[in-house]
């Protein structure tokens, strides 16, 4: 019976099954030995703008996707609005508060804001760009040659310090094309480092777990 147990616990994890080999130095290496970056965007209120500056917008955003070289992703996450920070901030001040009407009025505003957040559904939005840089990829594999690949308990592809840095270089010149770029569009934007990537993925596989269960920082985590 124990044999029988011990065999059911080495089944493979989630990560086994995942394209990302590893995070590295804020950059994510995929298994077919190419690198990702990924880069947080703000956003413009483009409804509120003139015709004028809406026209100039797009033909920003135009040249921008004409000037690259290389593709990119765009991603928009959207999640639930989290304000349990915020409230848990409101009832220490209910707590402390010595005035009694001001503790009551501070109490419905707590509630109110609670009620509003779920009654309303209102989603936080996450604007992503990611930039690829895959050098070594073989497109002449199969697709019974890729889909082993991606189900092998073993990394495809292990890249030595020498030729990551090699790669990172290519990687962090299109990194600054594409925040220029941005810019031009009058979109402010910031590459991720290794925390943020780690979280940014752990919350996209693990949506709701991610609520409940707050990612710890990298240099405490421990691979089992």
């Amino acid at each position: 019976m124990s044999e029988k147990l011990g065999k059911k616990s080495k089944l493979p994890s989630t990560q086994h099954y995942l394209d990302i080999a590893e995070v590295r130095e804020n950059t994510v290496i995929m298994r077919d030995g190419s690198l990702r970056a990924v880069l947080l965007v703000s956003s413009i209120n483009f409804a509120l703008k003139s015709e004028e500056e809406q026209n100039a917008s797009i033909q920003s955003y135009v040249s921008f996707l004409n000037y690259l070289d290389h593709p990119i992703e765009i991603l928009i996450q959207s999640r639930k609005l989290n304000i349990d920070k915020y409230l848990n901030t409101l009832e220490d001040v209910e707590k402390k508060q010595e005035n009694e009407l001001l503790r009551m009025q501070t109490a419905e505003y707590k509630q109110f804001i609670t009620e509003l957040v779920d009654l309303g559904e209102i989603m936080a939005k996450k604007f992503y760009v990611v930039i690829p840089y895959s050098p070594g990829a073989d497109k002449r594999k199969s697709f019974n040659e890729r889909i082993s690949g991606i189900f092998s308990p073993l990394i495809s592809i292990i890249l030595n310090e020498k030729k990551f840095k090699k790669l990172k270089q290519e990687l962090d010149k299109r990194i600054e094309t594409v925040i220029s770029g941005l810019s031009g569009v009058g979109l402010n934007s910031v590459a991720l480092d290794t925390q943020a990537l780690i979280e940014l993925y752990y919350n996209s596989y693990n949506p709701e777990v991610s609520e409940q269960q707050r990612m710890g920082k990298v240099d405490e985590l421990q691979v089992i």
